[in-house]
């Protein structure tokens, strides 16, 4: 059953699979109903879409045709398209499958990633994968499988490298910008290291943002390839090439519900560390209060499962488990921590914890590329930017991204307005929390402005008097700023400890 209609295009997207607009007399005779499938053919053009159904928005005998559909076909107003029902695809039976706790095999596994990227499944249908695998879990060979699939679904770097090494943070720990010391230290030793990280999605700054501070992170494959075969190292924007591009539809709708199903973040790491080529990987696991993951025990446990799965999917995967329970760096949002990493490079000791972490995973790297022996990876890190090398290193990169290789840390700007909040009383800083702080920052502006942050002057532990500076927050408006203190007010991410300040009051 084929019926002609004319088009009329709706102006919204969906980020999904398209979606159209029916008369409900018409989907009648064509006997289709809300959210069924239809196939829809313009000359030489076929797509699948979802039916959203009306009584007056569209009249009968026009098809309404959201953004995504209208692009797709090439299609004008008025033009002419043929339409019939189309059937489930039969990865949604797989789905289904999965909700009952049933063990998927890699050949349905690959079906769903690839009906995925077909956008023949749902918003509805994809937020019950995630939910069935949330619940049922995924063991190691649905993981491995999925790993896989996510790979395939993109294209993949190809470099002038035998070895090629990675690192990557679970996340949750403000300021943690240790992607953009790594990347130099490693590259500057000689070894391979193609980074490509993520934009900020609820925290104040990725660190893409804030490489995108100082040089373009949008690159295309082929620029990528370039910039590493060259430098040895990048720092670009993963959204930007077709890198285990099913990842990226996942996460569209993982972050919405707040879900992060353990197999599917492993296959999500894996996968793209897969698809840059890694041969070698840390992974960084912060623990702590505010961090995404709360005990050690747990961590070990997701340790260990990296580990095992990085060794199936022939990659060297060691995991490293590191103090998630207050900030790293001083300064959190875009272009101060630009500004925080370029002094760093620079020889100032403006974050010494940051500094620290970053050697740290940097050393281990340097050891597995057998640059230095076992125990001297952290000390020969050290070196590295003490001695200028690192930072030499990363303006090359910077340059061969396109940025300006001689830029200076008071080149960058920041928020014109700044307000100092201190301290009410006296005290110990018995906590800062990254969730909290975060929030601050984020009500200045950040990321989409990036010149909004925040700069750190306590850490915990600290003594403070009343009418120290804890912090100063960086913004475009008084607006803005108010808007941070209303935040901090209702967040109060710095605590204080009563016992101490009795004994110091």
């Amino acid at each position: 059953m084929k019926r002609a209609y004319n088009v009329k295009c709706v102006d919204f997207t969906t980020a999904g699979i398209k979606v159209v607009v029916m008369n409900k007399e018409d989907a009648i005779d064509l006997d289709v109903g809300a959210m069924d499938r239809i196939e829809i053919v313009k000359d030489e053009k076929v797509i699948t879409a979802v039916i959203d159904l009306t009584d007056t928005f569209v009249p009968r005998g026009t098809l309404g045709l959201f953004r995504e559909a209208y692009t797709r076909l090439g299609a004008k107003d008025g033009d002419t398209v043929y339409v019939k029902p189309k059937e489930k695809p039969s990865s949604v039976k797989y789905i289904k499958q999965k909700m009952n706790g049933v063990r998927l095999t890699k050949e349905q596994i690959y079906e769903i990633i690839g009906d995925l990227m077909k956008e023949e499944l749902s918003d509805v249908e994809l937020t019950a994968f995630i939910t069935a695998v949330y619940i049922r879990g995924l063991n190691d060979s649905e993981t491995i499988a999925l790993t896989n699939a996510v790979v395939d679904s993109g294209g993949k770097l190809h470099l002038n490298a035998k070895q090629i090494f990675d690192k990557h943070c679970i996340g949750g720990v403000a300021g943690n910008r240790t992607t953009m010391l790594v990347v130099p230290i490693v590259a500057a030793a000689g070894l391979t290291i193609p980074k490509t990280s993520s934009r900020a999605i609820t925290s104040p700054a990725g660190t893409a943002d804030v490489m995108e501070v100082l040089a373009p992170v949008s690159l295309s494959k082929d620029d990528i390839e370039e910039v590493v075969n060259k430098t040895g190292g990048c720092i670009v924007w993963g959204g930007a090439v077709n890198l285990a591009a099913a990842d990226d539809k996942l996460i569209r709708i993982r972050h919405p519900l707040a879900l992060d199903p353990r197999g599917m973040l492993l296959a999500s790491i894996l996968a793209k560390k897969k698809a840059v080529g890694a041969t070698h990987v840390i992974i960084d696991i912060p623990i702590g209060e505010g961090a995404k993951i709360k005990t050690r025990s747990d961590a070990k446990e997701l340790a260990k499962q990296f580990n095992g799965l990085g060794k199936a999917l022939d990659m060297e995967v060691h995991s490293l488990l590191t103090d998630g329970d207050h900030p790293i760096g001083m300064a959190i949002g875009p272009s101060i921590e630009a500004i925080e990493i370029l002094k760093i490079l620079g020889g100032k000791d403006v974050s010494p914890e940051l500094k620290e972490k970053s050697a740290l995973l940097a050393g281990i790297l340097l050891e597995l590329g057998k640059v230095v022996p076992e125990g001297k990876g952290r000390d020969a890190a050290i070196k590295l930017i003490d001695s200028g090398k690192a930072n030499k290193k990363f303006r090359e990169i910077i340059e061969m991204q396109g940025g300006d290789p001689e830029v200076k840390p008071d080149d960058i700007e920041i928020g014109k307005i700044s307000y100092t909040v201190r301290a009410e009383q006296s005290g110990r800083i018995e906590h800062i929390d990254n969730r909290g702080i975060s929030a601050v920052v984020r009500g200045a502006g950040a990321p989409n402005d990036k010149r909004a942050g925040l700069y750190l002057h306590v850490e915990d532990g600290d003594k403070v008097k009343t009418g120290q500076e804890l912090f100063t927050i960086y913004a475009n408006s008084e607006r803005k700023i108010d808007q941070a203190l209303d935040v901090y007010k209702e967040r109060r991410p710095i605590r204080f400890s009563k016992i101490i300040l009795e004994s110091l009051d």
